[in-house]
């Protein structure tokens, strides 16, 4: 075991040196719990609205050796542990030290067992039947001697790393396999022991991207981790100056990528920064600092060239003719081949998958006999991962890369009729590329999770001239002219979405900013800093820009929540799902809010009895600092959900001196009676009875009561009280 984790190979080239994990290992941020969002959005767009402060405010960090510590406050032990992150954040790595640690006798010591098994190896097996130690054994050969009696009696870690890359069946109703010898299918085996009924000491790892987690239900997990990658700025500067020995251009560099937000934010992933790092070494080494990318389309637009010209450098048989003086042409060989890796990203992509055996490749044409990751480009882009029992897996170096070579493919191929009927249902083809990518993007905001979101965005930069000449003997001859342009732009400013997710809708500025169209940010900015304008009805787009302005917004007020005073929130649709999400900040330790105002825009809109019951339980966890809470007009709230606003105003903490609700509930609690609220408003309540009334009363009688205002809209009512 110690043998197999000690050497990582840095970078994609297998045959490159490899380097001990010790030297080079970073230690990653892990932090408990996972955030909502990150099952609803695309794993870019989740990086984009996440800032430094947030994430080290955000929960508390986890090394990867205490995976399994419970904390002081945790009663149980930690059993099952599902770690998340984005694609390439570090979590395989995280698992690799976690068990070089065990094995060199430095971390967990407690442990006689650590057994690393990977869904992708798993998956050549998901038809066969296997005991767990007939498992173990076909994996891990070393433990050919573990009998049956010694595994049920050893204190063991199963660790089961890319969950959201199984294409095993998980049925968590499954029959129940208790014994170590029984044998059944790899994914029955792995629910009982989720489950506890197979060895139901052992403890559990399993890691995943976020968007597959949901696949264990969440009563088999005792704890949830995020490895979070590269957040801090310094972070990010010490591997750009380890990556550059030259100075000034890890200056240039560094420069550079802060002037986009969306280049720097995704170099909170370690093999964004490798990938970024890359390109601009190649670029500034060869004298293209005029030509650096400003957006994802162009950096993924020159990797595709850079790695071209790696792959002929390491493959120098493979150079041709056909390819230009300038490094920039690609052979005809070359293009088949790219357009066949486009065609396969893109339909695994359709599928969900990001790994790929050989059936996979003969679908679309790959000759597996001839080695295709060693068809010069490919070794750069693809790369067999890992063979087992002579069974290969292949995959993109990373999930962007596989988005953008369906992109790509796409372009290429959008007059195809196979093309057409993914996009429309049909066999029908479009007059123009502006009309195909308005119908790619009408599709791709029905989508849940934003699978299309990077594959749209490159779409749209792809139409750029200086992308279209960059990759012009891959693309084709595509024409795109100003107008043409012009239509693309309308089409995504006019674009209805109605019924839209705010994360899909977010994605049409990311559009145009691949279009390096800034315009709609910019009249969102002016109208939000005029009066005059702030009646004014936005469009669609303004809407989407107003939102991708308001995500950055959130972000920094959960970044330094101690700083927000006042929150009004009046005339917003607030669903249960959104107030639960407030909640969580008001949670915060750090929160110091001292007013909050809800005030529905609509009856339908208002706050419901859940919410309010979310919203108690918040309050009372931090309640010292709210003084003001306004909710009138919120008529859903009704009789239960006042009785949970109530529990708050008897908490000792609870420092609340104005109330103002629309409902009361008849029947009032004779020991509410907080000394420190000076206003009270009851408007519109027309449900409260006389029985609550007389108890309002009595309350105003209290030698402890200190209220100054109380406001009644109903006159009858108000004299009753005043006497």
């Amino acid at each position: 075991m110690k043998r197999r984790c000690e050497s990582v190979t840095e970078g994609i080239d297998r045959e490159a040196p490899q380097t001990l994990l010790n030297s080079v290992y970073t230690e990653l941020y892990i932090t408990e719990g996972l955030r909502p969002e990150a099952n609803v959005q695309h794993e870019l767009n989740l990086l984009e609205t996440v800032t430094e402060k947030d994430t080290l405010s955000d929960s508390l960090t986890i090394k990867c050796t205490d995976i399994f510590k419970a904390l002081p406050e945790e009663q149980r032990p930690i059993r099952r542990v599902l770690t998340c992150g984005v694609a390439g954040v570090g979590k395989t790595f995280s698992i690799q030290k976690f068990t070089l640690d065990w094995a060199q006798g430095s971390e967990n010591q407690q442990l006689d067992l650590v057994v690393p098994l990977s869904f992708r190896e798993l998956n050549l097996f998901s038809t066969e039947h296997y005991s767990l130690l007939e498992l173990m054994h076909v994996f891990h050969p070393a433990l050919k001697e573990l009998t049956a009696h010694t595994l049920a009696n050893s204190k063991a870690v199963f660790i089961f790393d890319g969950l959201d890359e199984s294409r095993l069946p998980l049925d968590f109703n499954c029959e129940v396999i208790s014994e170590v010898k029984q044998g059944s299918e790899i994914g029955t085996l792995l629910v009982n022991l989720i489950r506890g009924d197979l060895l139901p000491t052992a403890q559990i790892w399993i890691t995943s991207r976020p968007a597959a987690a949901n696949q264990i239900p969440a009563k088999y997990i005792d704890r949830v981790t995020e490895v979070r990658g590269f957040i801090t700025d310094q972070q990010k500067e010490q591997y750009f100056t380890k990556r550059f020995t030259d100075q000034q251009q890890c200056k240039t560099v560094l420069s550079h990528i802060r002037t986009s937000h969306s280049l720097y934010a995704m170099c909170q992933v370690p093999i964004f920064s490798w990938l970024t790092a890359t390109v601009l070494d190649h670029m500034l080494r060869t004298e293209q600092q005029e030509e650096l990318p400003q957006t994802l389309t162009d950096l993924y637009a020159h990797f595709l060239i850079v790695q071209t010209q790696r792959g002929r450098l390491k493959y120098p048989q493979k150079q041709s003719e056909e390819f230009s003086e300038k490094g920039r042409g690609l052979t005809g060989a070359d293009r088949k081949l790219l357009l066949k890796l486009g065609r396969l990203a893109f339909e695994q992509l359709e599928k969900g998958n990001i790994l790929f055996y050989d059936q996979d490749l003969k679908k679309v044409g790959l000759n597996v006999t001839n080695a295709v990751v060693q068809a010069g480009v490919c070794s750069e882009i693809f790369k067999r991962d890992c063979v087992i029992f002579n069974k290969s897996i292949y995959c993109f170096i990373h999930l962007s890369v596989q988005e953008f070579l369906a992109a790509v493919y796409l372009m290429r191929s959008f007059m195809n009729s196979e093309v057409m009927k993914w996009v429309l249902g049909s066999e029908s083809q479009p007059a123009a590329v502006n009309i195909f990518l308005r119908k790619v993007l009408k599709k791709s905001l029905l989508s849940k999770n934003g699978h299309l979101d990077l594959v749209v965005r490159f779409l749209h930069g792809l139409c750029l001239d200086s992308n279209l000449k960059l990759l012009q003997s891959l693309l084709g001859p595509v024409k795109i002219n100003h107008e043409m342009k012009e239509k693309m732009i309308d089409n995504l400013k006019k674009m209805n979405v109605k019924d839209v997710s705010a994360d899909r809708n977010i994605n049409l500025i990311h559009c145009l900013m691949e279009m390096r169209y800034h315009n709609v940010q910019e009249e969102i900015q002016v109208i939000l800093k005029s009066k005059r304008d702030s009646s004014k009805k936005l469009s669609d787009i303004q809407c989407s820009a107003l939102a991708y302005i308001c995500s950055f917004l959130a972000s920094a007020l959960k970044s330094n929540p101690a700083r927000v005073k006042e929150l009004d929130l009046s005339r917003n649709n607030l669903p249960d799902s959104r107030v639960e999400l407030l909640c969580g900040y008001l949670q915060s330790p750090a929160c110091h809010l001292g007013i909050l105002r809800s005030k529905p825009r609509q009856v339908h809109c208002n706050l419901s009895e859940s919410s309010c019951s979310f919203l108690s339980t918040a309050l009372n966890s931090n309640p010292s600092h709210l003084s003001e809470l306004h909710l009138s007009g919120n008529s859903n709230i009704k009789d239960s959900g006042v009785k949970f606003l109530c529990k708050y105003l008897q908490t000792p903490g609870c420092r609340l001196k104005t109330l103002r609700v629309q409902l009361l509930l008849s029947d009032l609690d004779s020991d509410i009676q907080p000394s420190h609220l000076r206003e009270l408003e009851l408007s519109k309540n027309r449900q409260i009875k006389d029985s609550g009334v007389a108890l309002l009363c009595a309350s105003l009688q209290n030698p402890d009561c200190r209220l100054k205002k109380l406001r009644y809209f109903y006159h009858g009512i108000v004299q009753l009280i005043l006497l």
